[in-house]
């Protein structure tokens, strides 16, 4: 019986796929016909496009820093030049010296009457130890000037200074006067 069954049911099978529907064509729209165009709402030009990101405000983002204080500044002094008393000038003995140096004003600080020029090597001859430094903008040069007065012993003698800032602190070039006392 088995053997019947098998070829009773491929008949089926057949029977059933030749009663199916025939697949639909789809329809063939040649090239030469037009096909209509859908126009757009909104049409965007480039120009357009820049101009809102120019208006457009990104959100602020606060980002947190050091706080600068505006009075916190950098001291520097530069030698530039000795105006007046060449190193290795000879000085009559007791002679008044007025020893003038150019200097420049490289740091950001603007001196005032708290910055100070004083004596920091050599001999004093004379002066006071502690000079108020001349006034002077950041980034300007300067005539710094100190009253001397030649000893009465023939010799070389050095005198040294070095600016100071408000806090007490040497900044800058050691400016300083060389001369070679000598009797009249």
């Amino acid at each position: 019986m088995p053997s019947r069954i098998l070829p009773a049911l491929l008949l089926t099978l057949i029977l059933a796929s030749a009663c199916s529907p025939a697949a639909a064509q789809t329809p063939f729209i040649p090239p030469t016909a037009e096909v209509p165009l859908i126009e757009p709402d909104l049409i965007i030009t480039p120009t357009q496009i820049i101009a809102e990101v120019q208006t457009t405000r990104l959100p602020t983002v606060v980002i947190p820093t050091a706080t600068v204080n505006p009075t916190d500044c950098i001291s520097n002094l530069t030698f530039v030049t000795d105006l007046t008393i060449l190193d290795g000038t000879s000085v009559t003995y007791g002679a008044t010296i007025d020893k003038q140096w150019l200097v420049q004003n490289s740091g950001t600080c603007n001196w005032n009457a708290e910055y100070h020029l004083r004596h920091v090597g050599g001999a004093v001859l004379g002066a006071l130890e502690e000079l108020a430094l001349y006034p002077a903008r950041s980034g300007t040069q300067a005539t710094l000037q100190i009253t001397f007065t030649a000893p009465f012993t023939d010799g070389d003698y050095e005198s040294a200074w070095q600016a100071f800032d408000p806090a007490g602190f040497a900044f800058g070039d050691i400016i300083y006067m060389r001369i070679n006392a000598v009797a009249p």
